[in-house]
């Protein structure tokens, strides 16, 4: 099978030097529209599809953001590996601003979004036990000390539903009490998603700022969290050009599984099946319906 690497980000990340054969593809889901058109090309020879998570020009508040299909479109495109970077803050001093940190774990507290592509007429319950692919996640890891980043290996990223920032107690609550390392609004359901299509999915946590813990940084401020993921941009290019470098285009099964979730998930009996619910899952569940 052909690697295919999906990268879900922001806005800096679709100027990457050496993109060729650049093309900007529309692709229905029957999830509904994807935050945006998906940018296609090759970098360093490895198929390449990126999907701006907010939309070009920021048009999607976290809680808008069609997680479902854009993790479809992705799947219909045919890409197999998917590379979330995303801005956070961050509940420990060691974890500056600047850094990167590679997620392993989610404590998701959102509550306003369809976190599964499966439901009434074909229920599946998928592990996200370990829900991000450890092969990619240690890929991403070298490709952004490569970059010159300061990396954490392993953190808790808090999934909150904002769009507010959090406040102090939550703040404090998430960091001494639940031991977080991380906190944003994107990557749930996201991650879950990604499973659920049998997507090898790793994150990485750009740190834009101390949440509102810290006693000697105050409140978010947007502008400074801007300021800085602009610092990062140009990071996160190389760290991605790293990644598109280091996989092999041949794709082998994942040492984890990741390609093979829904192997005994599917919990509905073939004939009690919905033929329109079956219909919308041809891309995400096909290998398995």
């Amino acid at each position: 099978m052909d690697r295919y690497l999906g990268i879900i980000g922001g806005s800096g990340l679709y100027q990457m030097d050496g993109l060729e054969e650049a093309e900007w593809v529309e692709i229905d889901s029957p999830f509904g529209a994807p935050s945006d058109a998906i940018l296609t090309g090759r970098l360093h020879g490895l198929p390449i599809a990126f999907l701006p998570r907010h939309g070009r020009g920021h048009v999607h508040s976290p809680t808008t953001v069609p997680y479902r299909a854009n993790i479809d479109a992705l799947k219909r495109l045919g890409v197999t590996d998917v590379l979330s970077v995303s801005a956070c803050g961050s509940f420990r001093e060691e974890m500056a601003p600047g850094d990167f940190v590679i997620v392993d774990q989610f404590i998701d507290r959102t509550f306003a979004r369809e976190k599964s592509f499966f439901g009434t007429g074909c229920v599946a319950h998928v592990s996200v036990a370990h829900p991000v692919c450890p092969e990619l996640s240690s890929v991403a890891r070298e490709a952004a000390t490569a970059a010159g980043v300061t990396v954490h290996d392993g953190g808790t990223y808090l999934a909150m539903e904002g769009p507010q920032f959090s406040t102090l107690a939550e703040s404090k609550l998430y960091r001494a009490v639940w031991r977080c390392d991380v906190i944003g609004m994107t990557n749930m359901p996201e991650a879950k998603l990604a499973r659920e299509a049998e997507l090898c999915y790793a994150s990485v946590a750009m740190i834009t700022d101390y949440d509102s813990w810290h006693p000697d940084h105050g409140a978010v401020e947007i502008t400074e969290i801007i300021e800085t993921l602009h610092g990062n941009a140009a990071s996160a290019r190389a760290m991605v050009a790293g990644v598109a470098h280091a996989l092999t285009a041949d794709r082998t099964p994942c040492p984890a599984g990741c390609d093979r979730a829904l192997e005994h998930a599917i919990m509905t009996a073939p004939e009690a099946r919905d033929p329109d619910v079956m219909a919308r899952l041809d891309a995400v569940a096909g290998r398995v319906l």
